[in-house]
This record gives C-alpha cells, sequence and structure tokens, in this order.
C-alpha cells in the first residue's frame, strides 16, 4: 500500500489550501487521515475520516477551520484549509488504517508553510 499526498505550498495567513492524498494497492481502507509536524515538534493528529461511516474527527486546533472528506476517485481523502495560519506551517502527512483500525500506512509528507 502507497500513499501519494500533494498540495503543499507557500500561502499568506488567512488563505485556502487543500491537500490531497490517494492510497493505491489496496481495495479498501478502514479510515484515512491526516497529521502534521510542525519544525522541532512532534507528529501530531490533524483530522480523520472513517471510510465506511463517512464520520469525521478533528484535533481541537483545526476545528471549524480544516475540513477531511472522500474524495471522487477511489481510496483518496482531501483536506480543505480555510482560515489558515502559520501555526499551521508543518510538513502534513496522510496516514490509513488498512490492515486494522491503528494507522498502520503513512505518505512522504507534504509541506505548508503559511507565512504572516
Amino acid at each position: 500500500v502507497q500513499l501519494q499526498a500533494s498540495g503543499g505550498g507557500l500561502v499568506q495567513a488567512g488563505d485556502s489550501l487543500s491537500l490531497s492524498c490517494a492510497a493505491s494497492g489496496t481495495s479498501s481502507t478502514n479510515a484515512m487521515g491526516w497529521f502534521r509536524q510542525a519544525p522541532g515538534s512532534e507528529r501530531v493528529f490533524v483530522a480523520g475520516i472513517n471510510w465506511s461511516a463517512g464520520s469525521t474527527v478533528y484535533a481541537d486546533s483545526v476545528k471549524g477551520r480544516f475540513t477531511i472528506s472522500r474524495g471522487n476517485a477511489k481510496n483518496t481523502v482531501n483536506l480543505q484549509m480555510i482560515s489558515v495560519q502559520p501555526a499551521d506551517t508543518a510538513v502534513y502527512y496522510c496516514a490509513a488504517a488498512v490492515l486494522s483500525h491503528l494507522w498502520d500506512h503513512w505518505g512522504q509528507g507534504t509541506l505548508v508553510t503559511v507565512s504572516s
């Protein structure tokens, strides 16, 4: 199973940005999600979506600003980010729970930089 994330870049505070992740090598996933790791910090959970139920969960820091959704293509997940802030600057990692309900597969990360 491979996860390919895309959509990172440099934006200004208050802008919007979308990330996308495609999972290949599997016919289904239990869940997909996004984590992020800021410089000098640990990787933390951002948002996740249960694939069958479509239910979502968010970190408090992004509630109301980020939206995770299933993409139109099979096994793709999007993260729509609005009103981004410099504190959102991080490498964003796509993750998938394929073999279990734990995050067992990871993408390579995509850098999001928010300038003030």
